[in-house]
């Protein structure tokens, strides 16, 4: 089993990545500085993490014979987006190749259907849902759900963009017209209170360690905001952690996983969505907390000891997201006045083009109250405007 216990200056261990995003970014800038070699694989010309690594194969991420190529050049693949090709990450796997997290783990993943019946299969609360036959069959899940209910398509959608809330009877011929020809499943809405996600990482010697529970606030299916910690009780926490580690060790999965729940009002907690690799919700671990989630993937890829993570702050990221109505080329204004915010940390990602609702950038900012460092975020970015380039000159 590879296993990187030493640093060679004269032979580096190369990490490869598909994807190279903000998450790609991220994930090579911590292995830049602890001098391992990266090699990234995305579909994008000079995508974000080109400017960090040593090398990028333009290639689609599910492209067999590119894989295999980035395979021949590093000792060990990861990912940052689930839409990897797993069948071809699993024939590596079976010459002793290491992927992490294991291919098996990303195909069970991929589709949302059988993330859930996986789930379900090993005891883990799940919200009930069904893989939808037919429109006929939709209305008879809504009547057996009730409504409001989300019609979601189960492979290659996130950010909301795969999700349709049913609201009345009147939505559902239009919800099944919206996925037409692709696979789709109904969930049984969740009226929770709070949305809460934990960062957990495993190595391949069976080490398990968890970040603090974070809360979440979507916009339109979109992470906007992350609170660390999450305003929770004591017992929801330890509901959550013990969830989130339940769920790794039934995945058997090496490396760091976004684990996205439901707090009920009367206090349960169902998992919504996992996520096999480092996660929006995770940003704010650079600044909060004795290790980043970027440099704990890589200790669990690399199968090297864990860190235990500590919270040295409460902490909030708001992430910066594309305007509506704009498609092109950006920039960013407001640096000056966003700058003079006490504890607060600007990433922008070095996407080339902004899209509505597309990530592009977040802020996290630290303080020694939670309401503080939220403070501190929103005045950051109400500082920030995202702008066309032309309009910047």
């Amino acid at each position: 089993m590879f296993k990187s216990d030493a640093l060679s200056m004269g032979r580096q261990t190369c990490i490869g990545i598909i994807g190279g995003g903000q998450l790609g970014k991220m994930i090579a800038h911590e292995a830049r500085r602890m001098s391992f070699k990266v090699i990234v694989l995305d579909p994008t010309e000079g995508c974000p993490a080109s400017k960090i690594a040593d090398e990028q194969i333009v290639a689609d991420f599910k492209d067999e014979a590119a894989i295999m190529r980035l395979a021949e050049k590093c000792d060990v693949l990861t990912y940052e987006i689930e839409l990897a090709n797993s069948s071809a990450l699993k024939q590596l796997e079976e010459k002793s190749y290491p992927v992490r997290p294991a291919p098996e783990t990303l195909r069970i993943i991929q589709n949302k259907h059988r993330q859930k019946s996986f789930l379900k299969e090993h005891r883990i609360a799940v919200p009930d849902f069904e893989l939808v036959k037919s429109e006929e069959h939709l209305h008879e899940l809504c009547r057996k759900f009730g409504l409001p209910a989300v019609l979601k398509a189960t492979e290659d959608s996130y950010d909301g963009r795969g999700n349709f809330v049913i609201k009345s009877g009147d939505d559902v011929h239009r919800a099944y017209e919206y996925f037409k020809g692709r696979q789709v499943m109904l969930e049984k809405f969740v009226p929770f209170t709070k949305e809460v996600s934990i960062m957990v990482a495993r190595n391949p010697s069976g080490q398990i360690e968890s970040f603090p529970v974070v809360e979440n606030i979507h916009k339109n299916s979109i992470l906007d905001t992350t609170i660390a910690p999450a305003q929770i009780s004591r017992k929801v926490e330890q509901k959550a952690i013990r969830l989130a580690k339940r769920t790794m060790e039934v995945l058997h999965g090496a490396g760091i996983f976004g684990i996205e729940m439901f707090v009920t009002k009367k206090g349960d907690v169902l998992v919504n969505e996992i996520a096999p690799r480092v996660h929006n919700s995770g940003h704010y671990t650079n600044e909060a907390c004795s290790v980043s989630q970027f440099e704990q993937h890589l200790r669990a890829v690399l199968d090297l000891p864990l860190a235990k993570p500590e919270l040295l702050s409460p902490a909030v990221m708001i992430n910066i997201l594309g305007p509506e109505g704009f498609d092109g080329v950006y920039a960013v204004t407001g640096l000056d006045a966003m700058m003079k915010v006490p504890g607060a940390e600007l990433y922008i990602y070095g996407k080339k083009v902004s899209k509505p609702c597309r990530k592009l950038g977040h802020i996290t900012a630290t303080g020694r109250t939670v309401k503080e460092a939220l403070a501190r975020a929103k005045k950051a970015r109400n500082a920030i405007t995202l702008v066309p380039a032309t309009e910047a000159r």
